[in-house]
């Protein structure tokens, strides 16, 4: 390399003028003016202008005509002013340009599968098998500086409030945490495995059992289950850990560094106390454990209108202690059989059996169901809702409660989205508490942990776990941002005969739990210490602080919704030779 940079691409300004500096770069654009040729030279710190004149130098000039988009080049030239009508304000370099005197072509490059504005249309899968030219467009970089920030911040932020940094293993052993596990065959040990980590939960309890009352990690996690926009077979956990507190103690710290976290790179100034809202609140309102706040719209309940109605569907559903509510849209009124019909098809199509609707006018209820609703339950409903004049009225009806409420939720997002009810610039941040300890797993017809095994039920609910343990409640709490949980987390078991109590419940009999959890059960009985902790979605929160609409766009390197990686085309086949060393033999599907 001939011409050494002396400067970057975004540095340059007019204080610099008649200095003679070397730029190295990729031609971002080019265009030959007749009497001059101008390239912008990128790097990812900004675009320099360069003109080539055939005045200063005819050989330079005839060697600039064969620059084309994306060949790397140094320039050796004199910095000069723009005439005041080429000024572009929207470059930091766009009062200058720089009057190119050396050029060196360092590799040339062939013409490109897709152009790299950021404004073009281009497939995600095109995108993802040429992720080097992907990367250089301006917003992916942004975001990955934004993610690298991010990083630098939290470290700082937990490291000034002591503490620890302490790696974890990728080769562990299978446990359960929810998804299925990849796993590692062991070449010194034939026919055993290693797993790659869900989390590092048992570890970071270990952590704290071994005195290090403050933990945390930037921690990569991995997980065999299908993709979609805001997840990946491989993701990024920041990982929390810490001694001698509770729930409000480890809120209140998430919450302060969020708002460090928003200060400083977005320069907004979050409010505290973040709301907390009880899981069953949040279903019976929202319809979801992961309410998006940005916007007003509640669902009401009318499971107890209908107790004694003529309308036999939903009497049935009310006296079975099902859920019926409704959203009330007045933005809506104006929908017609249309788009009503088809919301009832995007219900069927998330399993629900369909949306029931009426229309207030005034003082009346008109069209859908009204005319199967009696004088009474009408001037009920009426009543509901006094402050609003005309609105629809979309109601869902389900004998599962929960079932009801999702679907409510999900029609409630979906309805935000049509109706534009979003302010895409707003952030709301709440907490998600007082959650179930276990919900029933109808395939294997036994409890299974809502959070995870090692979750601890409230005190006061300890001695539900002999005989009523469905209606437990655990120390557990999830972070909600923008209808995202971006963290979730939970006050530990820490002491063995409340740990083996839940095992037990959760149908994990004591051999299984000794071959699976047996080092952890044994710290328990040297002094573990009461702790707690919880764990961001790091690519997530990255995600959501960017603007951008899928984690795949603050990760350098992501697996397509389908789980392959396009670039390096993997995964791939092995050889034979390797399986041999393994111990392992391929079963092919007939």
């Amino acid at each position: 390399m001939r011409l050494k940079r002396t400067h970057t691409c975004g540095e340059l300004c007019k204080t610099q003028v008649g200095r003679e500096v070397i730029l190295n770069g990729w031609v971002d654009n080019w265009r030959n003016l007749g009497g001059l040729l101008f390239i912008g030279l990128r790097d990812r710190y900004g675009i320099t202008q360069v003109v080539f004149s055939p005045e200063t130098s005819p050989e330079l000039y005839e060697s600039a005509k064969k620059l084309r988009s994306e060949y790397v080049v140094g320039v050796k030239g004199i910095v000069q002013l723009r005439p005041p009508a080429a000024v572009n304000p929207e470059l930091r370099t766009g009062e200058i340009e720089i009057l190119a005197q050396d050029l060196e072509i360092q590799n040339p490059a062939k013409t490109l599968p897709f152009e790299l504005k950021d404004y073009a249309e281009k497939s995600e899968e095109l995108r993802l098998k040429y992720r080097y030219l992907d990367l250089r467009r301006p917003v992916l970089q942004k975001n990955l500086m934004i993610r690298h920030q991010l990083a630098q911040l939290t470290r700082q932020f937990f490291t000034e409030r002591q503490f620890v940094e302490i790696e974890t293993p990728f080769l562990t052993k299978s446990t359960p945490e929810g998804a299925r596990d990849f796993v590692v065959p062991s070449r010194i040990y034939p026919g055993k495995i290693y797993a790659l980590p869900q989390s590092p939960q048992t570890y970071k309890q270990i952590l704290m059992i071994s005195g290090f009352d403050r933990y945390f990690q930037i921690v990569r996690c991995f997980r065999d289950e299908d993709l979609r926009k805001d997840r990946q077979l491989e993701f990024t956990q920041l990982d929390i850990e810490m001694s001698f507190i509770d729930e409000s103690d480890i809120m209140q710290l998430m919450e302060e560094y969020l708002q460090s976290v928003f200060d400083q790179l977005l320069g907004i100034k979050l409010e505290r106390p973040f709301p907390r809202i009880p899981y069953q609140q949040a279903m019976e309102d929202y319809g979801s454990d992961k309410p998006d706040l940005r916007y007003d719209l509640k669902i009401q309940n009318l499971t107890s209108v209908f107790t004694h109605s003529e309308f036999q569907i939903f009497r049935k559903i009310s006296q079975e202690a099902g859920f019926i509510g409704a959203l009330v849209l007045p933005q809506a009124v104006s929908y017609g059989r249309k788009q009503i019909d088809l919301l009832n098809e995007y219900i069927k199509s998330v399993g629900g059996a369909g949306v029931a609707h009426v229309k207030k006018v005034k003082s009346t209820l008109e069209g859908g169901i009204s005319k199967y609703l009696s004088a009474a339950e009408v001037q009920t409903l009426l009543n509901l809702f006094p402050e609003v004049e005309d609105a629809l009225i979309l109601i869902i009806a389900d004998s599962d409660r929960e079932k009801s409420q999702t679907l409510l939720g999900f029609l409630r997002q979906k309805l935000a989205d049509d109706l534009g009810l979003i302010d895409p610039a707003k952030f709301v941040l709440s907490w998600t508490v007082d959650f179930p300890l276990l919900e029933m797993d109808p395939v294997e017809n036994r409890y299974v942990a809502r959070h995870h095994p090692f979750t601890s039920p409230k005190d006061e609910d300890l001695g539900l776990l002999d005989d009523a343990a469905e209606k437990a409640k655990a120390k557990a709490y999830d972070l909600i941002l923008n209808g995202f949980e971006i963290a979730g987390g939970s006050i530990r078991i820490y002491q063995r005969e409340i740990q083996e109590k839940m095992f037990a419940v959760l149908k994990i009999d004591p051999q299984e739990a000794r071959e699976k959890f047996g080092f952890l059960l044994e710290a328990l009985e040297y002094g573990a210490p009461p702790h707690g902790g919880i764990a961001f979605g790091f690519d997530r929160l990255a995600m959501i602080l960017t603007s951008s609409s899928s984690i795949r766009d603050v990760i350098a390197f992501p697996k397509t919704t389908g789980a392959l990686a396009l670039m390096e085309n993997a995964p791939t086949p092995i050889g034979e030779h390797q399986l041999r060393e393994l111990g392992l033999a391929l079963i092919k599907n007939k």
